[in-house]
């Protein structure tokens, strides 16, 4: 499990998810510090993490990283710990576009191909 803050290729995703569950990665996002923790069993774990490091639960959403896939494919947003009831967060998905949109440009960002 490791913190991405620079950059991380698309190739060592792809190892990670051969290492791991063979097509998927799992990712936290922190939307305020442009970071995600990548390679967790769990979004739990990747979640503590980034806190353990500074950043805030509100500001943490999970997603699945699919490296084989096409860009548009890339990420799917389903995470028990999406579930953020006092912020309106009602589902395992991402509700508010404006934060969808901010985890695709950070993943953007930071998954170099």
């Amino acid at each position: 499990m490791q913190i991405i803050r620079d950059s991380i290729s698309l190739e060592e995703l792809k190892k990670m998810a051969e290492n791991k569950f063979g097509n998927l990665v799992k990712a936290v996002v922190d939307v305020e510090q442009g970071i995600m923790a990548v390679g967790g069993e769990l979004h739990a774990d990747e979640e503590a993490l980034l806190i353990e490091n500074g950043s805030k639960p509100e500001n943490l959403w999970g997603i699945n990283l699919y490296p084989g896939s096409k860009k548009e494919e890339l990420i799917e947003f389903d995470s028990i710990i999406n579930l953020k009831p006092a912020q309106g967060n009602r589902t395992r998905g991402i509700d508010r576009p404006e934060i969808k949109e901010k985890i695709i440009n950070i993943v953007n960002n930071l998954i170099k191909t």
